[in-house]
């Protein structure tokens, strides 16, 4: 009989899942025998439907006990049984949401949960809407064309067939070099060496066409969200002609822009002798787009706002550190986000020698870690996507000795020790992996764990406590990525102490290797009625598709055993 875990047993932890996107928390510390939280085998897709049609979204999960599957979107409600209908088709094992006569204002991030006893997975699916503008009424069209403006449109490059979209260019020509990365994953870039050619020859081609217009262009900087909710960006140029027309194009259309007193503008120019800053206040999320400026029908800057359909569903903490230690701050996201703007006290912050910027295989988790911290480094950190931010404060704490101490403290204070070194691991993959060290100090010590240099306290990936000196780290199931080397570092005012040791995730398991020998070779006589002969060990040619191995295994039993017991006493060689 399967009985409900006791509340003080449910410690939610945070696993990872082979479908990138979804997100997994397991309520328990350990899992019953033949028991698994509920994953996606299937996870819906991003819809893009027209107004009055229906959508629909399909999933296919799995799990024991069975999971229940539960739907419901970021900005509203899916009870109404009219709007929204949940059902499950047997024949194809597929969970379904049908939306029926599909509004625009039923655009939105939906999720889908699946639960069961032992934990739950979520994922996260778009809905875009557009809406059907036809009408038949005569009059209905002839007050439409009197409403109609004409949008005066930005001159583009012809693209011809086979090339690159000449967008890409623009843009490139304008970024940063660490950005070049991500825009060619976005335009379906892949040959670099080629790109890095091309792109030097076309920085001649622009320099010479801007020297038309311009005497010298300068310190751009790309469009990037602010704290204050405003999107910036700004260049310096001097112009030949002080009387040449500054363009602003959003996707192609020009823009009217105000000269930055009025706050009321939606996009405003402010010019400071040869700077010029453009922003875009009251962000929404139609303002995202390619913004380029011209000077006359010369480009000067294009650069790509991406305002993301997201929720923060993990905030950043506050941190407290000791002085000289690394601190990390992480924002968890419902939907896929490529890349966030991360600020330090109102200031973007880059990947460099004091910061490391990560972001997960699934673009849910971006992390910022703050190396070394000093005391100037404390303040407010901010995490930026589009039109949604979370904040978090740094407190730094001095790692110096408190003077005037007297002597009975100065015998009871030490600094950190450590008693029990952490070991070395070999876990095969997908097994639990659990690593533990001693440490000693007074007053009680901050214990960091790191993996490759990156702390991991605040990593939902692994469960971590500091139980009276016992500093104990838990992996669910290793993946070989987990692989590399772990660090225990143990800080308090008096000094400082670390161990270290490495984690190597073993491949395929003997059990696994000899369950699919078995199903390869179905007629041998020696694989027969659950009993393996004393001629296993000397080896099978088993075919998979065009290809061959040769399995070779040791066995420590004797002949005639069964199957389970065999597979208990052996090993791979």
């Amino acid at each position: 009989i399967l009985k409900m875990p006791l509340p003080a047993e449910e410690i939610p932890i945070k696993k990872r899942s082979r479908v990138p996107g979804v997100m997994i928390t397991q309520y328990v510390k350990e899992l019953p025998h033949g028991k698994t939280t509920p994953d996606f085998t299937r996870k819906p897709i991003a819809l893009t439907v027209q107004e009055g049609r229906v959508a629909i979204f399909k999933a296919v999960v799995n799990g024991d006990p069975v999971p229940t599957v539960t739907w419901a979107r970021n900005k509203g409600d899916t009870s109404d049984p009219e709007e929204y209908k949940p059902r499950y088709d047997e024949r194809t094992r597929e969970h379904v949401l049908e939306i029926v006569n599909v509004q625009v204002d039923q655009a939105d991030t939906y999720k889908c949960f699946a639960t069961n006893l032992f934990g739950k997975a979520m994922c996260t699916a778009a809905l875009s809407v557009f809406a059907d503008d036809q009408t038949n009424d005569p009059e209905d069209f002839r007050k439409m064309l009197r409403k109609t403006t004409i949008a005066k449109k930005r001159k583009e490059k012809p693209k011809k067939e086979g090339e690159i979209d000449p967008k890409f260019w623009e843009v490139m020509l304008s970024a940063k070099k660490s950005d070049y990365e991500h825009i060619c994953h976005e335009f379906g870039v892949t040959d670099y060496r080629w790109m890095l050619k091309q792109l030097n020859l076309k920085k001649k081609e622009k320099e010479d066409e801007q020297a038309k217009v311009v005497e010298n262009v300068g310190n751009m900087k790309q469009i990037e969200v602010k704290t204050s909710g405003r999107a910036e960006f700004e260049f310096d140029m001097k112009l030949k002609d002080a009387n040449s027309k500054i363009n602003l194009y959003k996707n192609g259309e020009m823009l009217d822009y105000g000269d930055g007193t009025d706050d009321s503008s939606k996009h405003n120019m402010k010019k400071t002798g040869d700077k010029y800053m453009f922003s875009i206040n009251n962000l929404g999320l139609n303002d995202g787009g390619l913004y380029q400026v011209d000077v006359e029908d010369v480009n000067i800057i294009s650069t790509t706002l991406a305002i993301p359909d997201v929720e923060f569903d993990g905030m950043l903490k506050d941190a407290k550190v000791v002085e000289g230690q690394d601190a990390m701050f992480e924002g968890i996201f419902s939907g896929p986000v490529p890349q966030i703007t991360w600020c330090a006290n109102d200031i973007s912050v880059e990947h460099g020698d004091k910061y490391n910027i990560t972001v997960s295989e699934d673009k849910l988790t971006h992390r910022l870690v703050v190396k070394n911290c000093k005391k100037e480094d404390k303040g407010v950190y901010t995490a930026i996507a589009g039109i949604k931010s979370s904040r978090a404060t740094l407190a730094v704490d001095d790692n110096k000795p408190e003077k005037n101490m007297s002597k009975k403290q100065r015998v009871t204070h030490k600094p950190p020790s450590i008693l029990v070194p952490l070991k070395r691991h070999t876990p095969p993959k997908g097994y639990q992996c659990y690593m533990t060290c001693a440490v000693r100090g007074c007053p009680s010590p901050y214990i960091a764990w790191y993996h490759n240099g990156i702390c991991i306290n605040s990593d939902n990936n692994y469960y971590i406590t500091n139980t009276s000196g016992v500093c104990s780290m838990y992996i669910l199931r290793v993946r070989p990525e987990d692989s590399g080397e772990y660090k225990v570092v143990s800080v308090n005012p008096f000094g400082k102490a670390e161990c270290s040791s490495t984690l190597k995730v073993k491949g395929m398991t003997a059990a696994v290797f000899i369950s699919m020998l078995e199903k390869c070779l179905p007629q041998s006589p020696d694989l027969h009625d659950g009993h393996v002969a004393n001629n296993f060990q000397h080896g099978y040619v088993m075919q998979m598709g065009n290809s061959y191995a040769r399995a070779r295994q040791k066995v420590t039993c004797r002949a005639n055993m069964d199957r389970q017991s065999f597979l208990c006493g052996h090993r791979l060689i």
